[in-house]
């Protein structure tokens, strides 16, 4: 099984500590740096910022989100982006969600789907180094009416350059299975893979390809020590937030795939306390089967037993992420996770 990080947000207090992990990373073998944006930095920069400070490790946008760039300049980016890495990169493209999108950009949600599929063909007509020619619901190219002509970009064209998507919702995952070249996966659970696995092996099954042709990668939060029950506590709040507030009351993703695998009562109840303000209420009912089972925590021994889970659940690679670990110590926690998952069976 690979192994993933994921870059952060970044600001003039963690620059230097973020790319030294990242480099220290790459010494390591980890093969894929994610970087993402919510409501902070963007997903482009930093990789290229880490583009020439590393030298093996792959380096992805985990995720553009479609309804910030034009189809056309998120190909330019990515071609860009491919250049400065020397081939290492993967263009990881994602809806987000209607409270930033809306709120945060002013664009309208409606549609996302098939924003994010007339995203796709545009930018793989890009890549391919074809004119670009594009009639959808959402996006039309030459704009009608207009003076604008058919182009092609001043590429060299990489028609293999990979695209990952990021999707969570039933329709979306169906989508990823028969078009993506990768799953970015999150609120995951490889006791309830099916939640998620089964609506992309659908897809992937209606197109006329395998689910082995999807490179399956998926968040696994990861806390290493002895004290269990600390940890497990301590991992609580970001598990709240998730549910409450990574989305609005109608729409969130995240709530969604908790239910999805069977956790309807505890995803609502939590959803409900966070809505009404009541924050430390909200953390307290998170159960410790929301944390233990969609996650990495415990001794090192756990944390073996849990990353052959996700392995034998048909993960590809593991994208660990260290929210709530001391800068000094993830170097340290990072070589266990790499040691760990050598030794899986």
């Amino acid at each position: 099984m690979k192994l993933a990080i994921s870059v952060g947000a970044i600001d003039n207090e963690n620059l230097q500590d973020m790319t030294n992990f990242v480099v220290h990373a790459d010494k390591l073998g980890v093969d894929y740096a994610w970087s993402h944006e919510a409501w902070g930095t963007d997903a482009v920069s930093p990789l290229a910022y880490l583009a020439a400070k590393t030298q093996r490790i792959r380096l992805g946008t985990g995720i553009i989100q479609v309804s910030t760039r034009t189809p056309v300049m998120i190909a330019m980016t990515a071609l860009t982006l491919d250049t400065l890495s020397q081939g290492r990169f993967t263009l990881g493209l994602g809806t987000s969600g209607p409270q930033v999108v809306e709120g945060l950009h002013g664009a309208a949600y409606t549609g996302a789907l098939s924003r994010l599929k007339e995203t796709v063909d545009i930018v793989r007509l890009a890549l391919r180094g074809e004119k670009i020619e594009y009639r959808g619901t959402y996006h039309e190219l030459p704009r009608p009416s207009g003076e604008g002509k058919s182009l092609r970009l001043d590429c060299a064209p990489k028609p293999e350059l990979p695209i990952y998507l990021a999707t969570l919702g039933p329709r979306a995952l169906r989508y990823t299975g028969a078009a993506a070249d990768g799953w970015l996966g999150t609120s995951f659970s490889p006791e309830h893979a099916f939640a998620h696995l089964d609506y992309i092996a659908q897809g992937a099954d209606d197109a006329g390809r395998r689910l082995t042709e999807v490179d399956l990668q998926v968040a696994c939060h990861v806390s290493i020590g002895q004290d269990v029950e600390r940890l497990i506590s301590e991992r609580k709040a970001a598990v709240a937030f998730s549910l409450g507030a990574m989305g609005s009351v109608k729409t969130n993703f995240y709530n969604d795939a908790y239910r999805r695998a069977g956790y309807d009562e505890d995803a609502k109840a939590v959803q409900s306390l966070w809505m009404a303000g009541q924050r430390d209420a909200a953390r307290a009912r998170v159960p410790d089967k929301l944390v233990t089972l969609f996650g990495a925590v415990g001794t090192p021994a756990m944390i073996r037993e849990r990353f052959q889970a996700y392995k034998n659940a048909g993960v590809n690679c593991l994208c660990a992420r260290f929210e709530g670990t001391k800068e000094s110590e993830k170097y340290g926690v990072l070589e266990q996770v790499c040691e760990l998952v050598a030794t899986l069976d």
